[in-house]
């Protein structure tokens, strides 16, 4: 098959771990990648946002098309909308000189979702939409806080009642589809996020720890991801002073991610308030920002780390954990969202509520106090993840849908649509 991947504010060329750039863009690197390793042809379309990016450059095998849509500058997501008119324009000019046409959109986020739906009714090709994030579950959480209009709701309705297939990342989002969307359960297919075994794997603690440059004998909490407040990282800095407090238990807490390769406050604003609650814990000296870092570096955190951490408020899925497990970390999670799917409670970690620092510090520190528990979590977690989330039964998965949705009859509109194309 011939695969348009649209993914308009994550390009899989980006470096991961700033405000709007985490799981989507490891999502639509990783299934490219798996899906040309299975021989298909992959093009995936991304806002062009720097003035010097060519219109084509190449990931490993992989076309990246930067589209011309709004200024070439990096823009937050949430004021992206006005310019998906012009990035579905683009895309169907671009897609109907293509020699060989697409046999199918899948589009990643609501907005490339509004940009699958005009191709489809432009061109017929069919569309399988992964939302990665629901706007009424982000308004549930985020309140006034969300920045994106009212209109995603609207928006996100059409792609559930017209995508020939809503890809559920895990059970809650398909209920949520369900409930909140009236989403038909039989055009829902569950296929989760993974991760990829050559890249997070087993290493030995020690020597991890001697090439970060950590303490060889100390209890390390590791929190890793995207710096903005709704992934509860001021809920880890709070149980760790409840850890140090209540629980006389010592721990060193590493927060990985940032706009930055250093940790900036000015780059990462989050970093200012995070520091001020560690101040205000009485812990500062033993929280430690170790900025952003390239996807080569993230095992050696994962392997040098007792325990990995991640409380957000709400997880539509959450692709972290999967690489923890992968390196055989136990994993304390917020009981939410994918999270809930991906972290067996009791047998590979354990879940806690969000925003709930007292549940995390006891979490903690039973981790800290009993080892052997720890040894055979992080075990446990490595067989889960090996046996349930790699990217190869992902991208495995989503090529059986992307069969089935794309029938003799709708090739055919399709190729009917764009004959007479000169590329």
């Amino acid at each position: 098959m011939k695969i348009a991947l649209i993914s308009e504010h994550a390009s899989p060329l980006a470096i991961a771990g700033g405000v709007d750039s985490g799981g989507q863009n490891i999502y639509v690197a990783n299934v490219a990648r798996q899906l040309v390793g299975m021989r298909h042809d992959v093009d995936v379309f991304t806002r062009c946002d720097r003035s010097l990016l060519p219109l084509v450059s190449r990931f490993d095998t992989i076309r990246v098309i930067n589209v011309p849509a709004g200024p070439p500058v990096q823009l937050p997501k949430e004021q992206l909308l006005p310019h998906m008119d012009a990035f579905a324009r683009f895309m169907i000019e671009y897609m109907k000189h293509e020699a060989v046409p697409h046999d199918i959109v899948h589009a990643n986020f609501f907005m490339s979702g509004l940009v699958g739906l005009r191709i489809k009714d432009a061109l017929g090709v069919p569309l399988v939409t992964t939302f990665h994030a629901l706007g009424r579950v982000r308004r549930l959480h985020q309140g006034e806080s969300d920045g994106f209009p009212d209109a995603r709701f609207d928006i996100e309705d059409e792609l559930v009642q017209r995508s020939d297939s809503v890809i559920a990342e895990c059970p809650q989002d398909r209920n949520d589809l369900i409930n909140l969307y009236e989403a038909d359960p039989a055009r829902i297919d569950l296929v989760p996020c993974g991760f990829d075994r050559a890249e997070f794997h087993p290493l030995d603690k020690a020597r991890a720890r001697e090439m970060l440059g950590w303490p060889q004998d100390r209890f390390i909490v590791l929190q890793l991801g995207r710096m903005v407040p709704r992934k509860g990282i001021d809920n880890v800095v709070r149980a760790l002073g409840l850890c140090h407090g209540e629980h006389r238990e010592s721990a060193e807490l590493y927060v990985v991610g940032g706009n930055s390769d250093e940790a900036n406050e000015i780059a990462t604003p989050e970093i200012g308030r995070l520091r001020g609650i560690a101040r205000e814990c009485g812990i500062e000296e033993h929280v430690h920002f170790a900025g952003r870092h390239g996807r080569n570096d993230l095992k050696l955190f994962y392997n040098a780390a007792d325990v990995f951490v991640t409380t957000p408020w709400y997880e539509p899925f959450g692709i972290t954990p999967l690489e923890a497990m992968a390196c055989g970390t136990p994993v304390i999670g917020a009981d939410v969202g994918g999270i809930r799917y991906s972290v067996a409670h009791g047998e590979t970690g354990l879940l806690v509520p969000p925003k709930h620092p007292a549940a995390l510090a006891h979490a903690i520190a039973t981790l800290k106090r009993d080892s052997a528990l720890a040894r055979r979590m992080g075990a446990a977690g490595l067989m889960r993840a090996q046996a349930m989330f790699t990217w190869s039964s992902v991208a495995q998965a989503l090529a059986q849908v992307y069969e089935r949705v794309s029938g003799p009859q709708l090739q055919d509109a399709a190729r009917a649509a764009i004959s007479g194309g000169s590329r």
